[in-house]
């Protein structure tokens, strides 16, 4: 058989979506894809992208718009810019006659996704958004399931996205999506994949999203729940340092760590790092090199330490934490996006779903319960492994239907979704495949005018009709 050869790609936005996920991939994939080209501004994840993939110097750019100036470099385009840098981009490369992976949101106005869909159809160039949990395993065996008929007519969904209280508090108090006018509001930048999953299972037995409502605040992280005497920022002598779960050194530089390295906490052994490490730091590298579990924990480079920084020594990270906004008071920044928010969706077949998030989950995960004429599901696709379990109706009878321990890889995450993606993207391009992506730009535009009806509800107090909505645009 004759070998494939690889496709060629120019990533658009190296930092961890980029240059971790997609970047990892084809370093360990070299006969599937290969980054021959890449657009960053900051110098220092430029410079490691390019000497990650030995990228010339002729083809590496600064901005996206200097990468656009040249002919066509590459087969395809992997476009992980900031939410609000989809658009153009995304544009111009459909232009110019690239296949696109776009990383969602895919416009952060309805206006914006109406124009990329269009571009996609005048210019026949492949558009796929990286709603990566359609392709993992978890979503792919309750789709499957469902279009069995074994649950019956669908007649509600209980959907809930458990962000834990480290995640919720390092993306969107701290990090790029804590503000919406430089972002996008929390129900799209996170919570359209889940938006998504529910319009795909329910149009399976026809239906399609008719009236949504939505409510929701931003209530816990802001200032006037600060404690006494609490600093600016984290490593300036916080007084409630060894109470406070938000206390950025604990999480960046033992807890987070040790959940990935050992897949399980303990309260003692992160409390005692920290204190060895930012109290007593020749201690701490004497023990690291005697304790092995030590030494693993500090040579941890995964999410989210490695958007924190590109050092990831334990000075790195505490220079980091001293100095940029992850290591910022969680009741002392600017963020605005909601902290919890409910969703309920009614579809034109009669099939109800809540949809709920929250960023104060003890662990990581996704939740579902559906209640079908048949049978019930229930469905656990959390950090440390997924469940669906059946409970047939007539019968009285459980039974598992999937029991998976979770993979930690970098390009496996969304439980598999992220590689599982990439591998379709790139077979398509390979084949040229006439079949419409399972993640087209048309089908994920649903999810979107979901998301921005379901902020105008919660923002206006209103009921909103879905096709009156999205006949505005």
């Amino acid at each position: 058989m004759k070998p494939k050869i690889p496709i060629s790609a120019a990533i658009i936005g190296a930092g961890n979506r980029g240059k971790d996920v997609y970047g990892n991939y084809a370093l360990k994939n070299p006969e599937e894809i290969k980054i021959v080209a890449v657009a960053e501004p900051d110098p220092i994840r430029l410079k490691i992208i390019s000497q990650d993939h030995n990228i010339p110097l002729a083809y590496q750019f600064k901005t996206w718009e200097d990468f656009f100036k040249k002919p066509k470099l590459a087969e395809t385009v992997i476009i992980c810019t900031q939410d609000q840098m989809h658009t153009q981009p995304a544009l111009k490369a459909i232009e110019q006659g690239y296949d696109v992976l776009l990383e969602k949101p895919m416009a952060v106005t309805p206006t914006d996704c109406v124009l990329l869909v269009e571009s996609v159809k005048k210019n026949k160039s492949q558009l796929r958004i990286a709603h990566v949990l359609r392709y993992n395993n978890f979503f792919q065996t309750i789709y499957s399931f469902i279009k069995s008929g074994k649950l019956g007519d669908i007649i509600t969904i209980d959907h809930r996205e458990n962000v834990s209280y480290y995640h919720y508090a390092h993306s969107f108090v701290r990090g790029n999506w804590s503000q919406e006018k430089t972002s996008s509001p929390m129900i799209l930048a996170k919570s359209c994949h889940d938006l998504d999953i529910l319009y795909w299972l329910v149009a399976i037995q026809g239906g399609h999203p008719q009236k949504i409502s939505s409510f929701g605040s931003l209530r816990h992280f802001h200032k006037g729940n600060a404690p006494p005497g609490a600093p600016e920022r984290c490593t300036d002598g916080c007084p409630v340092m060894d109470s406070c779960k938000y206390y950025a050194p604990r999480i960046y530089i033992s807890i987070i760590p040790l959940l990935h390295v050992v897949q399980k906490g303990g309260s003692g052994v992160p409390k005692l790092m920290v204190n060895l490490a930012v109290n007593y730091p020749s201690l701490f590298k004497r023990l690291k090199n005697i304790i092995p579990l030590f030494k693993k924990v500090e040579e941890y480079e995964g999410w989210p330490v490695n958007t924190i920084t590109e050092n990831f020594s334990f000075q790195g990270r505490w220079d980091a934490l001293c100095s940029g906004p992850y290591g910022k008071c969680v009741y002392q920044t600017s963020n605005d996006v909601v902290d919890h928010q409910v969703t309920i969706i009614e579809f034109n077949n009669q099939t109800t779903a809540t949809f709920t998030m929250h960023g104060f989950s003890y662990t990581e995960g996704r939740t579902i319960r559906i209640d079908g004429t048949k049978a019930t599901l229930l469905g656990q696709a959390l950090d440390y492994g997924n469940t669906i379990k059946i409970y047939d109706h007539l019968t009285g009878k459980e039974e598992f239907i999937l029991r998976t321990k979770m993979d930690f890889e970098p390009e496996s995450g969304h439980g598999g979704g992220d590689r599982l993606l990439i591998k379709s993207f790139i077979e398509s391009i390979r084949e040229k495949s006439p079949v419409e992506p399972l993640t087209s730009a048309q089908e994920s535009l649903e999810s979107h005018m979901m998301a921005f009806a379901a902020e105008e509800s919660r923002k206006k107090n209103l009921v909103i009709n879905l096709d009156e909505f999205k006949s505005r645009f």
